[in-house]
């Protein structure tokens, strides 16, 4: 069977093509043994086991008994073959399915250091947003509950005193878009928020607290 094979020939990696071309070859055998079997049936089913001579002793004159051992031969031997390439099925499937696993598991590792390799490298959160209210502008910008703010216009982590300098900056915006970085998930998301009268009540229709760390 021919293998992709990995820098050490000793350690060949099974594909799914592999295991395709396995599957082909024990389908070839099951449509061979059948054929065989159908023989056996044409000579009076005589099967695997029914004897080949009369009760005198004599070859039975009924029947080909050339074909029928032939047949009878290539059952055999197919069905040994047949038994050999369904344990290689098997140890195929294996191990396409541990590497399938070693590789999920190893993408899931490598994300999780990239994820935390990014949340270290951002910026300390000053707030966080507790609520929205469906249709406001804060809304329609794509906030969301639990969304940790690092800039929101001139408003960063280095300057933030209280909410008050984020109220300016709403006041000052009214009806012009304001830049907005957040971290959701331990990602960092860019949004633009337009602060503007609406149905409810304020410019923005979410609710900040600050972070206190």
């Amino acid at each position: 069977m021919k293998m992709t094979e990995e820098n050490n020939n000793n350690n060949p990696t099974i594909t799914v093509e592999d295991v395709q071309r396995l599957i082909k070859k024990k389908d070839e055998m099951e449509e061979q043994i059948k054929a065989y079997y159908d023989v056996l049936e044409d000579q009076g089913d005589v099967g695997m086991d029914a004897p080949l001579v009369d009760v005198e002793g004599y070859p039975r004159a009924d029947v080909d008994l050339f074909q029928i051992r032939t047949a009878r031969h290539s059952i055999s031997c197919l069905q040994n073959d047949h038994k050999a390439i369904m344990v290689e099925i098997e140890e195929a499937l294996h191990k396409l399915h541990a590497r399938e696993r070693a590789k999920r598991e190893q993408d899931q590792a490598e994300a999780q250091v990239e994820r935390m390799e990014q949340e270290a490298s951002l910026p300390a959160p000053f707030a966080r947003v507790d609520a929205v209210t469906q249709g406001s502008p804060a809304y329609q910008a794509g906030l969301h509950i639990g969304d940790e703010i690092i800039a929101f216009g001139s408003v960063n982590t280095s300057n933030f005193q209280n909410l008050q300098n984020i109220a300016s900056v709403v006041q000052h915006s009214e009806g012009k878009s304001v830049s907005i970085a957040l971290v959701r998930n331990g990602q960092k998301v860019n949004l633009s928020l337009t602060p503007q009268r609406w149905s409810g009540r304020g410019l923005l229709g979410c609710n900040i607290v600050p972070l206190h760390r």
